[in-house]
């Protein structure tokens, strides 16, 4: 049972409103966050409509300040914009949608002056800001907005998206916005795109930035940036809408060359059903598979769309290529989930020799602890262990943990590759850690029997102090 002094509400509230609303008062003396936390309560006794008030003013208020905050000083600023969006969705959002989605989008509007104003390079207002458009994009279905309004809006804001405070506004507000209202801002974004930035030809055109190839002037990145925008508006809006085929008309013959945006086209076909259009998409991109690069995506699309199309064959086939390949547990886990019984126990040892015998050794390694496989991973320690790089410390610290127990011949090697690599390479740094591998080494000793042909505990270390017996970082750490 809790000591009666103890700091908790059923304390707290012994002794009495009176004496509580005293020392609220005392403690709120000088404090101005807690004043108006303390006032927005006073206010939510008389309903929403007066929190509302006080918040409006409150936000006003900020709204006139134009003194610079440090990176230091953002977190108070940032406290007092949370406890107003707080206080919308906690007083005046179960009441009054309507009101509360106001007030969030004026809360959200204020971002451009107060980045202008703080430096957030820890992103503590950003973490409030993207809050607010989450409760935004909860509160809108409530609200019953009009769509025309709604689309009105939306397009204003993402066209003055400066510091990327509406970012994914569109999917959040799709529900709202509803079938007319994403119509209406589809023709919107289509009309800007119909309407990009002139292009001036005279010598006086301002440069604003100089990369690799060249100048980069005014008006040629603020027609880059209106592509941009109505690229990625319109996709979204497809998205929203279902329209599979509108996402895809968005990219050109030669995008949809590429893997990565083949595969988002054809992950869309496939979740509205159509795995064989599916197919035909990723196939547009595989010459580009061809030519080099890392396209997971557009892999793991595939086998999906060829286990839909009921191609179950192909698409275990392509498990197994993947996994042979890199390694791939996932993969391999998804080839064996899918065989009969008695043949997923043959396939898993398949797997499991082919990866001991792989070419990376340590991709091999990390695969067979992971697994895990810790019995096979020892045995191509032993049977591998000059392809030990000991600067593979992240890998080989778990691996040889892993093997302490019952391998501790394979754990010893690993560690004295992890410090032989150290002390040859006067990684300085590191001494302290290989001296906590060595006392493992000196304790897994007693549990190695037979060393075959690798020399023992006391034999290693005459070795070692022959080497780097003056490095005393080493032997003092």
């Amino acid at each position: 049972m809790a000591s009666p002094k103890t700091l908790n509400a059923t304390n707290l509230s012994a002794l009495g409103a009176a004496r509580l609303a005293e020392l609220l008062l005392e403690l709120a003396q000088g404090d101005a966050a807690m004043k108006r936390r303390l006032r927005l309560e006073l206010a939510s006794q008389t309903g929403g409509t007066d929190v509302a008030a006080e918040i409006r003013k409150r936000l006003a208020s900020i709204a006139r300040s134009k003194s610079f905050l440090d990176w230091n000083k953002v977190r108070p600023l940032a406290q007092d914009l949370d406890t107003q969006r707080s206080a919308i969705m906690t007083h005046v959002a179960p009441a009054h949608p309507g009101e509360a989605f106001e007030l969030l989008w004026r809360l959200i509007d204020m971002a451009p002056a107060i980045y202008d104003r703080c430096d957030d390079s820890n992103g503590t207002v950003g973490s409030v800001f993207s809050q607010v458009l989450e409760d935004i994009g909860d509160i809108a279905p409530q609200a019953r907005l009009d769509p025309v309004r709604l689309a009105d809006r939306i397009h204003e804001a993402l066209c003055a998206n400066d510091y990327g405070q509406f970012d994914g506004l569109i999917p959040l507000m799709a529900e709202a916005l509803g079938t007319d209202g994403l119509t209406m801002l589809k023709a919107k974004f289509e009309e800007l795109a119909a309407r990009p930035p002139a292009i001036s030809d005279n010598d006086s055109r301002k440069v604003v930035a100089i990369g690799p190839r060249g100048a980069m002037f005014k008006d040629d990145y603020a027609a880059r940036h209106q592509a941009r925008l109505v690229h990625s508006a319109l996709a979204d809006i497809a998205d929203a809408m279902g329209d599979v085929d509108g996402y895809a008309a968005l990219h050109s013959e030669a995008d949809q060359a590429n893997p990565a945006i083949a595969a988002r086209i054809a992950e869309r076909l496939l979740a509205s059903g159509r795995p064989e259009d599916a197919l035909a998409a990723l196939m547009r991109a595989e010459v580009g598979m061809g030519v080099g690069g890392h396209w997971p995506e557009w892999q793991r699309v595939r086998i999906d769309a060829l286990e839909a199309s009921g191609r179950i064959g192909d698409a275990q086939h392509e498990r197994w290529q993947t996994f042979e390949r890199n390694l791939n547990k996932e993969y391999l886990k998804a080839f064996i989930k899918r065989l009969p019984d008695f043949d997923d126990i043959e396939a898993e040892s398949k797997a499991l020799a082919y990866a001991s015998r792989f070419p990376d050794f340590h991709q091999a390694l990390s695969f067979l602890v992971e697994w895990p496989a810790i019995d096979d991973a020892a045995r191509m320690i032993l049977a591998r262990h000059a392809e030990l790089n000991g600067d593979h410390y992240w890998l080989l610290g778990s691996a040889a943990e892993a093997m302490e127990q019952r391998h501790p011949l394979a754990a010893t090697l690993i560690l004295r590759a992890m410090i032989d690599f150290s002390l040859d390479k006067a990684r300085y740094k590191r001494y302290p850690h290989a001296a906590r591998h060595l006392q493992t080494c000196t304790h897994l000793d007693s549990k190695i029997y037979d060393y075959g042909e690798h020399a023992d505990h006391q034999s290693y270390m005459v070795g070692l102090k022959a080497r780097h017996g003056r490095k005393s970082g080493f032997w003092n750490a």
